[in-house]
């Protein structure tokens, strides 16, 4: 990430209102769902990502701690309440490649250690939002793995939030190690699931096959076992396509996509004409 391109000018003191944790205690992965009170005058979308800049001294040579996290809650706040923004944070560590030492991530540790009460810097909004058609008619397609889910818990919360009265389909594919870390859909926070009572939305899931080895999500294997069903949903000019979380997730979808039109150059012809039509948002990491 080049610190360079994004705008720091304005940091503003958020405060930590909730954290609680949205995997199990007994799962190895800690993911905690943050909620903060943020300054008036901050106005976001889904798909959008906010920055934290954690406090102590700088490492590796940078000027400040710069983290990116995709915003979790609609545009009219976290549970609907104005001047509120949530965000999914995983607990992370990083080894030293020279002593083997591991080290706690500054941003993530930071963050879910924080108590209620807690300022938390932040600047932002960053990146383009995800284009959401005004026909809700129109067909949403969501691809993503671990905490790729965030904007889609955001895209949801839009849609069904009373404001508006889906009718085309949605559909939310999404990856993660255990049952336990499929976030927002496990038995501590059941938000996305609160959604399968709506006609137009079908979640599909993929675990990954041997979790204690770390063998990633079987997000490749689902995607092509509905694929025929993908692409015509894809070819369809009212649907609209999601991407987010790891790369790895765009790279499963554009794989199978590639099987379903019978080759990557068909493939790559539609890829072209979802992004000349704005059908295409991607909000993606390494």
């Amino acid at each position: 990430m080049n610190l360079h391109e994004f705008d720091i000018s304005r940091v503003l003191p958020a405060t930590l209102v909730r954290s609680e944790r949205i995997t199990p205690k007994d799962s190895e992965a800690e993911v905690r769902h943050l909620v903060l009170k943020v300054p008036d005058g901050l106005h976001y979308l889904e798909g959008q990502s906010i920055a934290v800049l954690p406090p102590g001294p700088p490492e590796f040579g940078n000027p400040y701690h710069f983290r990116l996290y995709s915003i979790a809650s609609a545009r009219d706040g976290e549970d609907e309440i104005p001047g509120t923004i949530s965000i999914c944070v995983r607990r992370c560590f990083y080894i030293d490649e020279v002593s083997g030492e591991r080290y706690p991530g500054k941003a993530s540790n930071f963050l879910c250690d924080a108590r209620p009460g807690d300022e938390v810097p932040i600047a932002g909004p960053y990146g383009t939002p995800f284009r959401i058609p005004s026909d809700e008619n129109c067909n949403l397609l969501m691809v993503g793995v671990g905490t790729g889910i965030a904007p889609f818990r955001a895209l949801c919360k839009h849609l069904y939030s009373g404001h508006l009265s889906w009718r085309g389909k949605v559909r939310l594919f999404y990856g993660a190690k255990t049952g336990m870390e499929m976030l927002y859909l496990n038995d501590v926070n059941k938000d996305l699931s609160l959604y399968y009572d709506e006609e137009t939305f079908e979640a599909f899931e993929a675990l990954s096959p041997r979790p204690a080895f770390d063998a990633p999500p079987a997000l490749d294997r689902l995607l092509m076992e509905n694929s025929h069903e993908i692409w015509e949903m894809v070819q369809d000019p009212k649907t609209y396509v999601y991407l987010a979380g790891l790369l790895d997730a765009a790279h499963n979808f554009e794989k199978a996509m590639s099987a379903a039109a019978g080759s990557d150059e068909a493939w790559q012809d539609m890829h072209v004409q979802l992004m000349a039509e704005g059908r295409l948002s991607e909000l993606l990491y390494e």
